[in-house]
């Protein structure tokens, strides 16, 4: 078995690497890859991302058929796809940060600012929270509410479907934690920064049979 982390110029792949190798089992290859015929041979595909939307959606538009092999393997193949942070958010139809750019869809909603009501809360949200309301899934299987997690954002994926909302934090409003249907889950917090929670989700993904 192969997983794939897509490196498009965005995210902290050495780390998110490291984590997932951990985690793995003898037979479970890691690889980071920017090719698009090596990623859509992999049999799980993990889209990491740091900054703004807009630009994590140009860099990956930016590598040659990437865009079409995420399409193909997560949509058509239905290949177990993990997003993490801006990974997370591509999977949404809009994104609002400088401006409106379009995301993959795959998750109906869009990408709107952290607004906390407690003027005291800054942005960008940055440290440790709980997580709440954490839906009966695979791949948080032994993750409950409470679970604390690492976060650092501006913005969060606000899914039109209350259905696709996994998992939930609270800083100064209720904002998305995890999301998720069919093949797909994303999660705003870092597994790979998020100690014992973000372990226990990188095995449960590398073991999920959707």
């Amino acid at each position: 078995m192969r997983t794939t982390i897509v490196d498009y110029g965005s995210g902290n792949l050495r780390s998110a690497a490291k984590a997932f190798e951990r985690m793995a089992a003898p037979s479970e290859k890691i690889i980071v890859s920017s090719d698009a015929a090596e990623i859509g041979a992999a049999d799980r595909i993990v889209l990491p991302g740091v900054g703004a939307f807009g630009d994590c959606r140009r860099g990956l538009h930016a590598v040659p058929e990437l865009a079409e092999t995420l399409v193909r393997t997560v949509i058509e193949e239905r290949k177990p796809f993990l997003g993490i942070c801006v990974g997370m958010q591509l999977m949404a139809s809009i994104g609002e940060e400088h401006g409106r750019h379009e995301g993959f869809g795959w998750i109906p909603g869009s990408v709107t600012a952290l607004r906390p009501t407690d003027p005291a809360l800054k942005v960008p949200h940055m440290g440790w929270n709980n997580l709440a309301d954490v839906a009966d899934h695979p791949v948080l299987d032994g993750i409950s509410d409470g679970a604390y997690a690492y976060f650092v954002h501006s913005y969060h994926l606000a899914p039109s479907d209350p259905a696709h909302l996994l998992a939930r934090t609270e800083y100064g409003g209720s904002v998305t934690a995890a999301v998720g249907r069919d093949n797909m889950i994303g999660t705003q917090f870092h597994p790979e920064k998020s100690q014992a929670t973000g372990l226990r989700l990188i095995a449960n993904f590398l073991t999920w049979k959707p």
